[in-house]
């Protein structure tokens, strides 16, 4: 099981766990929520916990929980700026269908 940072994003984990001032890796996870079923879940990782899964990628870490690998394993999470807006964006290969919004997905069974 894999997941893997572009370069952009690495550099945006980086620099939000620089200003945090504390942390050691950006949790992702998947959460049930909006049309389609599921959608991405983020947050800070103070420690890498028992159940969780450590991947690095040009020197910025990402834990999941073990039990969430299966929704998001082989991904690869890029850091895109879209006029005003900017984030993170997943191309994983687990997905079935995407809302019209883009916030929540659906995967293939």
């Amino acid at each position: 099981m894999a997941i893997t940072l572009t370069e952009r994003a690495a550099r945006q984990i980086r620099q939000q766990l620089g200003m945090r001032g504390k942390g050691v890796a950006l949790r992702l996870g998947v959460r049930k929520s909006g049309c389609s079923g599921f959608a991405y879940s983020f947050d800070y990782a103070d420690e890498v916990q028992e159940d969780d899964q450590l991947f690095e990628s040009y020197d910025a870490k990402v834990v999941v929980q073990r039990d969430q690998l299966s929704f998001i394993d082989g991904s690869e999470i890029d850091f895109v700026q879209e006029g005003l807006n900017s984030s993170f964006k997943f191309r994983n290969p687990n997905i079935d269908n995407t809302c019209g919004c883009g916030e929540s997905f659906s995967l293939k069974t």
